[in-house]
C-alpha cells in the first residue's frame, strides 16, 4: 500500500508499505500500547528502560517511545514530581526517531501517531495551547500519510479529541469522524485493527453518540465492545457503564 511520507515537515514521494510488515512491527509494540493498569505499567517501563540501555536498536527505541507515552498518559497527571516531563520525553525520542533517513519505513505509523499524542500531552501538561494545535497539525498529517495503513492516527487523534473541553469544539469532531473511519476499514479487513482498539472503538462511538436516534446502534457497539474485552484489559468496564446508564 502507498502511504506519504512527511519528514521534517515536507511532504516526499509516496513510499510502499507493507501491510504485513506494518503488523509484524505491532506485535512487537502491543504489549507497551494502550496500557490501563498502573502496576502492569511501571512495571513494563523498568523493563522496557533496561532492554534500551542494554541494545538501544530501532524497535526498542519506538517501544521507549511509546512506554514514555503510555506513562505520560496514566501516571504523570496523578503526580506532581515522579513522573513528570515523560511526555516530553516521548515525543523527543519518537521525534529523534521519525526524523532519521534510516527509520524504517512500516515503523513511521506508529511513531508519527505516538509523536503527535505526545506532544498534546505536553501541551496539557504545560498549558500551551499553541502546542496543541501543532500536535493536531501533526495528527493531520498522520493521518493523510497512514490511516489507510494504521488505525493508529485516527485512534489516538480521536481519543485525544474526545477528551478536550467543549470550547475545542473545532477539534472535538475529530473523535466522531476518527471512531467512525476506523470502524468502517476494519468493516473492510478484519486485520486492521486488533481486538483491544475495537474494544475501546465501539464504546468510544457510542459514548460520542447517546441520543435517542442513534441508541440501537450505540447498544450494539458496547455490546461488541464487552463481548471483545472478557478479561477488562480494554474498554469492556467503561462500555458496561455507559450501557447501564443509557439502559436504565
Amino acid at each position: 500500500m502507498a502511504a506519504m511520507a512527511v519528514i521534517n515537515g515536507v511532504t516526499a514521494q509516496p513510499v510502499q508499505t507493507d501491510f504485513s510488515a506494518i503488523k509484524a512491527f505491532e506485535h512487537q509494540l502491543e504489549d507497551v500500547m494502550e496500557l490501563t493498569d498502573t502496576t502492569e505499567l511501571k512495571a513494563k517501563l523498568e523493563q522496557v528502560e533496561t532492554s534500551y540501555r542494554l541494545n538501544p536498536n530501532e524497535i526498542n527505541t519506538v517501544r521507549l517511545g511509546i512506554i514514555y507515552h503510555e506513562t505520560a498518559l496514566n501516571l504523570s497527571f496523578f503526580s506532581k514530581t515522579e513522573f513528570k516531563g515523560y511526555a516530553k520525553r516521548s515525543f523527543d525520542v519518537l521525534s529523534e526517531r521519525f526524523n532519521s533517513p534510516n527509520t524504517s519505513k512500516e515503523l513511521l505509523p506508529f511513531i508519527a501517531s505516538y509523536r503527535a499524542s505526545a506532544l498534546s500531552l505536553v501541551s496539557a501538561e504545560t498549558k500551551k495551547l499553541k502546542l496543541l494545535g501543532e500536535a493536531f497539525a501533526l495528527f493531520d498529517d498522520a493521518v493523510r500519510n497512514y490511516s489507510t495503513v494504521s488505525y493508529l492516527p485516527e485512534f489516538l487523534r480521536g481519543s485525544v479529541a474526545e477528551n478536550l473541553p467543549w470550547f475545542f469544539f473545532t477539534k472535538r469532531k475529530f473523535a466522531k469522524r476518527d471512531f467512525q473511519s476506523i470502524i468502517d476499514k476494519q468493516t473492510q479487513n478484519s486485520a486492521y485493527a486488533n481486538w483491544k482498539v475495537m474494544s475501546f472503538t465501539y464504546w468510544a462511538w457510542a459514548k460520542q453518540r447517546q441520543r435517542a436516534a442513534y441508541r440501537t446502534q450505540s447498544l450494539a457497539y458496547l455490546d461488541k465492545a464487552i463481548a471483545l474485552d472478557p478479561n477488562y484489559k480494554a474498554g469492556r468496564r467503561q462500555a458496561e457503564e455507559l450501557k447501564a446508564k443509557m439502559t436504565k
